[in-house]
């Protein structure tokens, strides 16, 4: 039996929520270069944090962090309007809860560079919207490479983030997905795949079933 329509074809619309799209990695692996790439992606946009340090030369309020006194982040822990924070040294970071919600809701995807920390407590409050990946280096040495070849620490700072590296690698397998980057570009695709992939799961496609019910009713 052959089925016809006289209906326009039009390509199908369906609804989806975006998602939290984590990626952390020990400094030096990759994760902050792949973050900027994948903002080249418009479905994508940047969690920009609050912090209570001062704001440094060349940084913008709202661009670069959300800049506010330490009174204003304590009312944001103590009402629950951060996904998360931390202290780190003297200053305090946090990740405000309402711009998330509002991208996720319109169906863009909101991608952190977080540590493995922050991405615990991101968890605990929305797991079903994160999704994490955790990257790699290739090697220690390369690894060891890749910070002296940046050329903005001293020798003491590299070899304190050599010596944190291993603990930041230990938690690996708390995350969804490991990429290895031993080459960015191809890192990149992989990257870019989870997301293509995540965002086809049946749960975030929110319109689904209304589409099928559509496809249903052609029949």
């Amino acid at each position: 039996m052959t089925l016809t329509s006289t209906r326009p074809h039009t390509l199908p619309v369906v609804a989806r929520r975006g998602m939290m799209f984590v990626l952390s990695s020990p400094s030096g692996a990759g994760k902050s270069t792949l973050s900027r790439m994948l903002l080249d992606d418009p479905g994508v946009e940047l969690s920009i944090s609050v912090t209570t340090r001062a704001k440094r030369p060349g940084e913008t309020d709202g661009r670069d962090y959300h800049f506010i006194d330490k009174a204003r982040f304590d009312r944001m822990v103590e009402t629950q309007e951060l996904l998360e924070w931390a202290r780190v040294f003297d200053n305090f970071y946090g990740t405000p809860r309402a711009p998330v919600e509002k991208v996720l809701a319109a169906g863009r995807d909101m991608l952190f560079d977080l540590d493995w920390q922050g991405t615990q407590q991101v968890r605990e409050r929305a797991r079903s919207d994160l999704v994490s990946v955790f990257v790699l280096p290739p090697s220690v040495p390369e690894l060891e490479r890749r910070l002296r070849a940046r050329a903005q620490d001293s020798d003491a700072v590299i070899r304190s983030r050599m010596e944190r590296a291993g603990d930041e690698m230990s938690h690996w397998a708390e995350y969804d997905y490991v990429v290895i980057n031993n080459d960015i570009d191809q890192a990149l695709k992989e990257v870019r795949a989870i997301l293509a992939a995540e965002r086809l799961r049946r749960e975030r496609q929110i319109g689904l079933s209304t589409f099928v019910r559509s496809l249903q009713s052609e029949l």
